[in-house]
């Protein structure tokens, strides 16, 4: 290196103050690229907006004999066939003695019985204080009465676990039936999701199969609660908007101009003018998040986030294609049907969730607006029943705002991402001879809804991971698994004092799972890597999956009420906060 003269260093300072050279990247960027961010190299338009799905390999089919026109036709099946095997897998272990264990367990107090009610009344009516012991009696009662009962949730929820009662009886297996069949679809669109998303079929099917075994989700598909059903009409929505982003962006790669090389060319015109047209993935969507706020309240804030980042992604695809205004292209063309598609579409969902309690009038409430309290007012104009539900609606939100009384498993959501304070939904401890119990010490059953400690621990990196892939690497897959996870997540955190459970999780856990199959994907390596970089990849990544599952293994009798001796019980409560 050669000395440092004053000469050189007014030089170098006159380097730094040259005019940039065209097409340059900006200062940030340039400086950003030391932390990890790609330089993106200047390809065709129309690959920018709609990549290719890249090339399956054939070579694990050829491993076991198959010609390369069979390696090619197995390996297009696999995008159905591969997902399809995965749910068939979480299906069996979920509906597996789905009627086990035959009692009316924790939240099933309340949710299968206002679903019976529904397909009696069109209402939640009232049950005897002794009704549970009564449902599973034998012969089993029903002690429900048309008097209506105060419930704190919409109906739309209690309604799906009312089509597995109406199939199967007022029973354990036909009240989670539903439930149970919504978590094994979940697991299936999760795959398809995360080979669209991914763009692997590969790693959509990892996403799935570790879905499968997360112990959270795996209770929670067992039990007659509404949280699972939320997360389901979540995950719908999701999945929904991503067929919307290809498509969207497909319309516009097709309208740009092309040049004489045949590559597409950015178009101010078609960025900033194109208007997009029907959008029926978008309707889709807001029919799901209807849907999951028509179940449980907390589907609000996915409408929210879910609506702000589809209209982020319309955003992009408008400065991809040219557009010098991106921000005011997408406020004058994209935001009102975007609110008309998602919001007006969930608000109109919603109402109709309540048609059994209008179209009666049995219901809480039902008659509020024909009382004196609900004849004064401004609002008298408007429909009786219309303003009756509204009353409902703000006294069900002093409800939940209002709710602090202590519980024996509440938790912080600090705590959650880490499983510091599981919910046991059914403990019973039988002496030796008694239901299964086969050792002198005696046994422990119970339902523990914990998350598969090992998949749950991996996702706190993997959720770092995917934060420095939003930050300095522009990705886009990684910035929605973040926005998923946080709609679901963060809002709890303005209601520490409000009396809150683990199990509220579940409903982003599938994002944590795809989080999870990105980190393992580049753990692997990206294509063009080393075989020796691929491989120890691979042996990596098999390893930690290997263990997730033996995790659940492991943890699996205490998802099942499965009858053990206690000391593998105790040997299994790995924290004092799980007992």
């Amino acid at each position: 290196m050669g000395r440092v003269t004053s000469d050189t260093t007014a030089t170098d300072a006159a380097a730094q103050h040259a005019p940039e050279p065209p097409g340059a990247p900006p200062v940030w960027q340039r400086r950003l690229r030391r932390f990890g961010l790609p330089v993106r190299p200047q390809t065709d338009v129309r690959t920018r907006l709609v990549p290719a799905f890249p090339e399956p390999s054939g070579r694990l089919w050829a491993v076991f004999g198959a010609g390369p026109e069979a390696a090619a036709r197995l390996t297009r099946w696999s995008a159905w066939a591969g997902p399809l095997l995965v749910a068939l897998f979480a299906g069996v272990l979920r509906f597996w003695n789905l009627g086990s264990p035959r009692k009316v367990i924790f939240d099933e107090t309340y949710y299968p019985k206002d679903a019976w009610s529904l397909l009696q009344y069109g209402y939640e009516g009232t049950w005897a204080k002794n009704a549970n012991d009564a449902l599973v009696g034998h012969p089993p009662e029903l002690l429900l009465s048309p008097e209506h009962s105060y419930v704190v949730h919409p109906p739309m929820g209690k309604w799906l676990i009312a089509l597995g009662e109406g199939v199967f009886g007022m029973n354990p297996f036909g009240w989670r039936f539903m439930v149970a069949l919504l978590g094994t679809l979940s697991v299936l669109l999760i795959c398809r999701i995360g080979r669209r998303l991914l763009r692997s079929t590969a790693l959509g099917c990892l996403a799935g199969t570790l879905l499968a075994v997360d112990g959270l989700h795996f209770v929670m598909s067992r039990t007659a609660l509404l949280d699972l059903i939320v997360m389901f009409w979540v995950v719908a929505a999701f999945g929904c908007l991503l067929v919307d982003r290809d498509r969207t962006r497909a319309r516009l790669a097709a309208a740009l101009p092309v040049g004489p090389d045949g590559l597409a060319r950015p178009d101010e015109s078609v960025g900033d003018r194109l208007r997009l047209g029907w959008r029926p993935w978008r309707i889709a969507a807001g029919l799901c998040l209807g849907l999951s706020a028509a179940t449980k309240w907390n589907g609000l804030y996915y409408l929210a986030a879910f609506a702000l980042m589809a209209v982020l992604w319309d955003v992009a695809a408008r400065r991809t294609a040219g557009a010098r205004r991106p921000f005011r292209s997408a406020l004058r063309r994209d935001v009102l049907p975007a609110f008309g598609a998602t919001v007006v579409v969930a608000v109109a969902t919603y109402l109709a969730s309540w048609s059994g309690w209008i179209a009666t009038k049995g219901g809480y409430y039902r008659d509020w607006a024909t009382t004196p309290e609900g004849r004064t007012g401004a609002w008298v104009w408007v429909p009786d029943w219309l303003r009756s539900l509204w009353h409902y609606q703000t006294e069900v939100y002093s409800f939940h705002t209002g709710l602090t009384t202590p519980h024996t498993y509440q938790s912080n959501p600090w705590s959650w991402l880490v499983l510091g304070r599981p919910v046991s939904y059914f403990y019973e401890d039988p002496k030796a001879g008694q239901d299964g119990c086969t050792v002198a010490e005696g046994c422990a059953r119970e339902v523990l809804a914990l998350g598969t400690p090992l998949l749950w621990w991996a996702a706190c990196f993997a959720l770092l991971y995917v934060l420095y892939r939003w930050l300095f690497q522009r990705d886009w897959r990684a910035g929605a698994i973040l926005c998923a996870v946080a709609a679901g997540y963060l809002p709890w955190f303005l209601y520490q004092e409000r009396t809150i459970f683990l199990f509220y999780a579940v409903v982003f856990v599938p994002f944590l799972c795809l989080a999870l199959a990105m980190m393992i994907g580049a753990i692997i390596g990206p294509p063009g890597s080393t075989e020796r970089r691929r491989t120890i990849g691979a042996v990596g990544a098999g390893v930690l999956v290997l263990l997730i599952a033996w995790n659940f293994i492991y943890f699996y009798p205490l998802y099942t009420g499965m009858p053990i001796p206690k000391s593998a019980w105790h040997h299994r409560m790995w924290f004092d906060t799980w007992v």
